[in-house]
């Protein structure tokens, strides 16, 4: 549905059209900056891209070559209720992911985010994502910490893209260095599953933990969990080179926290540093990307 796509594939001009996608990009995109041919295992957190499946990831690893790539591991599946407005109004993430959580429960919570949710609001988004009628579903590393701004009373809505997780992060205490548990589990791909997460940032909430505390912890926790799933991956993939990409690396805390934690386990790690992590380094991705197709043929897994 994007414009671009549109218009690429309306043109009668242009006989060989090739879809690149999203995350994909990112990757080849901090791939090519740094001349890196062999294969890597490719970190992409951002807010949204369309995903190879269908559903919106954002959260992902994969192992990735210029022509293909296998999607690995990524978040589990929230659905965004409302579609787009739920990158706006960052509390209806908050609210799908408590519910996720706890279920129904949740409205009891002893929380100040619960005491500010409009309950027939949520009653009518609830309805929502149990009939699946514009609720897709996401990956999105993105909306997770937009999810964590609001319970940790950052904001609630957001005037602005990213705007929620750039104020958690100013929030975030950087003395702070312990983190939450997490799992990862499936294979094929596997999910990281925060639940846990979830559990612990609402149990220090009720418990009067300082809201720079859980942001410290949060961020940390990101990037444990970006170390621990690449080490699951080098373990099966034997490669040991990360390329970091998206949106949600140019957070300055999360980016130290996970390179520090990735070289002190003995992985080689590119991040943007000529191009933005950010999808104005996209269009050299899918460059990249859509020559190496061109000239090796379409494989499994592009």
């Amino acid at each position: 549905g994007y414009l671009a796509t549109r218009y690429a594939l309306e043109r009668p001009d242009i006989l060989t059209k090739i879809g690149v996608q999203h995350h994909h990009a990112h990757i080849a995109s901090v791939m090519g900056e740094h001349g890196l041919t062999r294969p890597v295992i490719g970190v992409a957190f951002d807010g949204t891209g369309y995903g190879a499946d269908g559903t919106v990831w954002g959260g992902e690893f994969l192992l990735a070559e210029y022509a293909r790539f296998e999607r690995a591991a990524h978040l589990e599946l929230l659905p965004l209720l409302g579609g787009e407005q739920a990158i706006r109004e960052i509390w209806r993430v908050a609210a799908a992911w408590l519910d996720k959580v706890y279920g129904s429960a949740w409205l009891d919570l002893d929380l100040d985010f619960v005491r500010r949710i409009d309950r027939a609001r949520w009653r009518v988004l609830k309805q929502m994502g149990t009939r699946d009628i514009n609720a897709p579903r996401s990956s999105s590393m993105g909306r997770l910490f937009d999810a964590v701004s609001a319970l940790c009373n950052v904001r609630d809505v957001a005037r602005y893209e990213a705007q929620a997780a750039i104020e958690l992060e100013m929030l975030a205490d950087g003395s702070c260095t312990n983190a939450y548990p997490f799992e990862i589990t499936g294979s094929g791909p596997r999910l990281l599953c925060v639940e846990q997460v979830l559990h612990a940032i609402v149990n220090d909430l009720q418990h009067g933990v300082m809201a720079a505390t859980i942001a410290a912890r949060f961020h940390n926790t990101v990037a444990e969990l970006v170390v621990e799933t690449c080490a699951v991956l080098r373990a099966e993939s034997g490669l040991n080179t990360v390329a970091l990409a998206g949106g949600v690396f140019q957070n300055a805390f999360l980016l130290t926290r996970t390179l520090n934690v990735l070289r002190a386990r003995d992985f080689e790690v590119f991040v943007p540093t000529q191009l933005p992590p950010n999808d104005g380094g996209l269009a050299f991705g899918q460059a990249l990307v859509a020559n190496a197709v061109a000239h090796a043929g379409p494989q499994e897994g592009v």
